[in-house]
């Protein structure tokens, strides 16, 4: 996670494990250093930073910003298997149509996130892992009116380490979309957050 304010940034590194559990050091971190604006994304040089310049300004009219994949000029690595980037577009649009979600990468961790986004979303009530906690991310910023804007990037192969999706990830993730539509039904979008 990378914070930032008046013109400073600092980073925190997580582990998969906190990663996994990540439902309450989203906020805590902001608040300890005072950060207007938080960044989402992996460590393996997957996700361009040089994109945050781009992300901070876009953040300036949105509440949350999602690197995409998956719109006009976002792709992915080339060398992908079919049967890989298959499975990595299938899950998006799978989650994006039972979720009725105005965002087509849904399982991207490439995010910027307004320190008050996250401090106003019931991040207590998270538990997914693994993709599921980037849809489930996405999908209460969204019910909760906040307004969402996606960015497209070229999703490289990782330079570094392995990737960690499993079968049971998967499996996880395709149970836990239709979960999260009972989860929330008692969240209301909160008009002031609309355009």
């Amino acid at each position: 996670m990378i914070h930032a304010s008046a013109g400073t940034a600092s980073t925190r590194h997580l582990s998969s494990r906190a990663k996994a559990t990540t439902s309450n050091p989203g906020p805590r971190f902001p608040e300890e250093a005072g950060a207007e604006a938080i960044a989402q994304m992996d460590a393996d040089l997957s996700h361009p930073p040089e994109l945050l310049l781009e992300f901070v300004e876009a953040l300036r009219s949105c509440d949350l910003v999602v690197g995409s994949r998956y719109v006009p000029g976002g792709s992915v690595d080339r060398s992908w298997p079919l049967w890989r980037k298959g499975l990595s577009a299938f899950g998006s649009l799978y989650a994006h149509t039972i979720l009725r979600l105005p965002v087509r990468d849904l399982t991207s961790g490439f995010k910027l996130w307004r320190r008050s986004t996250l401090l106003g979303i019931p991040l207590q009530r998270v538990s997914s892992n693994g993709y599921a906690f980037q849809i489930e991310m996405t999908y209460l910023a969204h019910r909760m009116g906040y307004r969402i804007r996606e960015l497209p990037f070229y999703f490289p192969d990782r330079e570094w380490g392995r990737s960690k999706i499993s079968f049971a990830i998967q499996i996880e993730a395709a149970l836990r979309v239709w979960q999260l539509l009972f989860e929330y039904r008692d969240l209301e979008a909160r008009s002031e957050h609309q355009p």
